[in-house]
Order: structure tokens, then sequence, then C-alpha cells
């Protein structure tokens, strides 16, 4: 998996876990993409910098050193967690 479609992936899921706390298969996702961020890709840290109206920004550092910074469209960075709680309202 590309380094940036993982970090996609692991910035959307970190958004439901952050919404729903107790949600064991979001955490469990969440943890997933974290190893593949780690195992694959030499990322040790994620770090969501900041956000905007528009953008989400999401911080590496990797293992040999050095930071990337990486900058997400919010309306897609919170579709999963938008979709989830649509269809927990629709139940």
């Amino acid at each position: 998996m590309k380094l940036d479609d993982a970090l996609f992936n692991w910035l959307q899921i970190e958004r439901v876990a952050a919404a729903r706390p107790d949600d064991e298969a979001a955490l469990d996702t969440r943890d997933f993409f974290l190893q593949v961020l780690r195992e694959d890709h030499g990322v040790n840290k994620v770090i969501v910098t900041s956000e905007d109206a528009t953008m989400v920004y999401v911080r590496i550092e990797k293992e040999e050193g050095g930071t990337k910074l990486f900058f997400f469209d919010r309306e897609a960075a919170d579709q999963l967690v938008n979709d989830v709680y649509n269809d927990r309202c629709q139940s």
C-alpha cells in the first residue's frame, strides 16, 4: 500500500475512533493502519498538526529521521465518520 493511501486510511479511521472511543473495530482498524505505516514505510509518529475549513494537515516522522507534511481534503477525511454517523442514525 502506498504511503499516501495508508496515511489517508489512518486519518479517516482515526476520526471515527475519536468520535466513537468505545468502538473496538474502529480502534483495531486504526491500529492496523498504524502498523502498516510503521512496518511498510518506517513511520514512527503521526500527528494531525492542524485543520481548517478545507484541509487537514498531517505530519509524519520517520525512523531514519526527518519529517514530512501531508495535507488532505477535509470533506474526504470526514466522509467515513459521516457515513458511520448517518448509518447509525438511520438504524
